[in-house]
């Protein structure tokens, strides 16, 4: 029993150290795949107060980029504003570091999100020495590092997606659009083009005019004058205007909530998917203790039989030693007397 207790605890010391070597590394979910990360690592550049800080330094930034734009504070302050510029791109590198470092043994995993490859391009990119020497370039991506605090606004994200989601259905309506403006166009350079020439008096005129009533603007002094040349030009403004300014906007629009919709969807499936992970990871680890304290038990329970078993052979042990007659070593055994053997001459007289 001694030595399966040994066998146990060297188990459970095992099963201990293997728990605690799990617990230095973590999971990233990566589209459908999870990518193994260095625990420490991982939460410090996910954690909430790491974002907030990296956030905070990213529109100090943009303060100090919109502040050497004037020449007044560039003479009194250059310096200074130069150097908080530096401290900054050096705290941009450091957080680009750790998140690549976090990765540990396989840091290519780090440029499988996109997020991940525009931050190496845009603070990278100003190591490079061909950059640097490029003032406009290397302005370009002190720019584009604002563009970073839409990686720690999750909204900002949904607005992201939606446009980049939107984008083909945006693309169909504008080309439908500029078909629209294109037909139009030519029936009112028809109607109108002889007696207002500003407006109407070729194709492209006529497509900016109707692009800006699209918005409805100075519709009313269109349609006055419209209506002074031809008798037809309140029937063509009012198709105009419901087709174009109305039925195309509000498609438009539905186009771009649906994808607004299906943006948030994602993101909630994604979420989902994520805790439901970790929900399935707990759950096994449960599951492990579980059996690890069923065999326990089992142990446990046995071992008053065993007891029983081993006090119950020592009692049978005592009564055969008992029952067992006396032995006398060899050398040692009492004389017998045989009466017939008493000599009698013997006795004292």
């Amino acid at each position: 029993m001694w030595w399966r207790g040994s066998a146990g605890s060297a188990a459970g010391v095992s099963d201990g150290h293997h728990h605690r070597h799990e617990s230095t590394s973590t999971d990233t979910e990566v589209g459908d795949s999870l990518i193994p990360r260095v625990a420490p690592l991982a939460r410090l550049v996910e954690s909430e107060r790491f974002q907030i800080f990296i956030g905070s330094i990213i529109v100090a930034n943009a303060i100090v980029l919109g502040l050497e734009t004037y020449p007044g504070l560039m003479e009194r302050y250059g310096s200074t504003l130069i150097f908080l510029n530096s401290v900054f791109y050096g705290i941009f590198l450091i957080e680009l570091l750790t998140r690549i470092v976090s990765y540990g043994t396989r840091p290519w995993n780090f440029f499988r999100d996109g997020w991940n490859v525009f931050d190496f391009i845009i603070i990278g990119g100003a190591l490079i020495p061909a950059v640097r020497e490029q003032a406009t370039v290397l302005r370009l991506l002190r720019l584009a590092r604002i563009v970073r605090l839409m990686r720690f606004l999750p909204d900002a994200r949904v607005l992201l997606s939606t446009i980049t989601k939107a984008t083909p259905a945006v693309l169909s309506m504008g080309v439908l659009t500029v078909l629209l403006l294109f037909i139009y166009g030519i029936v009112g350079w028809t109607m109108f083009g002889a007696a207002l020439p500003d407006h109407w008096g070729n194709v492209g005129t006529a497509m900016l005019t109707l692009f800006v009533l699209l918005t409805l603007e100075n519709f009313p002094v269109y349609l006055a004058e419209a209506s002074a040349v031809n008798p037809f030009a309140t029937v063509y403004f009012l198709s105009y205007v419901l087709i174009a300014a109305f039925i195309i906007v509000n498609l438009l629009i539905g186009v771009v909530i649906s994808s607004m919709e299906r943006a948030r969807e994602e993101e909630a499936a994604a979420a989902r998917k994520q805790g439901q992970d970790r929900k399935a990871a707990m759950l096994d680890h449960i599951v492990e203790i579980r059996e690890a304290l069923d065999e326990l038990e089992g142990e446990v329970d046995g071992m008053p039989d065993r007891q029983e078993g081993a006090r119950k052979r020592g009692i049978n042990e005592n009564r055969l030693d008992m029952q067992e007659p006396s032995r006398t070593p060899k050398g040692y055994e009492n004389p017998v007397l045989d009466p017939d053997d008493n000599d009698e001459s013997q006795l004292p007289q």
